[in-house]
């Protein structure tokens, strides 16, 4: 068994999480995300040029002599391959994406229009909102679950750790202006699972040793538990990311976002499995009794 003192470091980690926590939530309040088709509404379209000499600007300015509103143009794998958004939905004419090809035909030549998505202001509002919903309901279902499974002040540290991952690498995307689309709601809500999953093993172990060792503190006996699982928590991260490392290299651009939130959250929910749940089991005093008391409640 490995004996590093991970407990020496609780105070120096939790001020760098509180940080970039506060930094995280002032980059969602001022920045905001940014939500792609699937939240804002609008018209997406994968674009695949005949030439290689055309740039983003030349695209964007021929776009933008349409009226569109506001349009976006990113780079979409091969060089000739772009991903065009823009404001404008395709709601009542029937030639509205064949106009669009037909006028970007004449000023930047031959184009194929690989993918056509629309999205409505009513129905990406809703998706939004379910967004929201799911990702609540879950963070609930987690606080019963652990309440249920374990003791109240392991429940806190399992729900604060869960909060740190997700604000963090929401704080990342705001930062770096990321798209936030379904596939990061599914991500968001894989890192909670994950994050507590890895939290859970170390919270068994805890208890598992507060009855072995009756005249350990908390502070030390979390230190013990979190080597106790160390192995298996290093295996099961390291094996997840180099899946997710495959993904985000050879898994194209629709994965890279969604690979890119999952990547995040393994990182930090293995980092706040140890120096975000267990220092709040040794700040709320955690101990034996603390076990006794609650079974016999229980």
């Amino acid at each position: 068994m490995t004996n590093i003192s991970f407990n020496k470091f609780y105070k120096k980690f939790n001020i760098l999480s509180l940080f970039l926590i506060i930094i995280s939530l002032l980059l969602l309040l001022f920045k905001g995300l940014n939500y792609g088709v699937d939240f804002k509404g609008g018209t997406l379209i994968e674009i695949r040029t005949g030439e290689n000499s055309i740039n983003i600007s030349t695209i964007r300015d021929s776009f933008n002599q349409m009226n569109l509103g506001d349009v976006s143009v990113k780079k979409f794998g091969n060089e000739t391959d772009f991903i065009v958004k823009f404001e404008k939905q395709n709601s009542n004419d029937p030639k509205f994406i064949e106009n669009i090809k037909l006028k970007l035909s004449s000023s930047i030549g031959d184009v194929d229009f690989r993918r056509v998505e629309n999205v409505g202001p009513k129905v990406s509002s809703e998706l939004l909102k379910s967004g929201i919903i799911a990702i609540t309901l879950s963070l609930a279902a987690m606080l019963i679950y652990i309440w249920v499974r374990f003791e109240w002040q392991f429940s806190l540290g399992a729900i604060l750790a869960i909060f740190h991952d997700v604000i963090i690498t929401l704080g990342i995307f705001s930062l770096f202006s990321l798209e936030i689309n379904l596939s990061i709601v599914a991500a968001v809500l894989t890192i909670v699972g994950y994050s507590m999953n890895d939290t859970v093993v170390i919270f068994d172990r805890v208890r598992e040793n507060l009855r072995k060792y009756s005249d350990v503190k908390i502070f030390e006996l979390t230190n013990i538990s979190i080597n106790e699982t160390l192995s298996r928590t290093i295996i099961t991260s390291i094996t997840t990311l180099l899946a997710l490392l495959s993904i985000y290299l050879f898994g194209g651009e629709i994965l890279k976002g969604f690979s890119l939130a999952m990547i995040l959250g393994v990182v930090f929910g293995t980092y706040s499995s140890i120096y975000i749940a267990n220092p709040i089991l040794v700040l709320l005093r955690v101990s034996q009794r603390t076990i006794v008391k609650e079974e016999k409640d229980q």
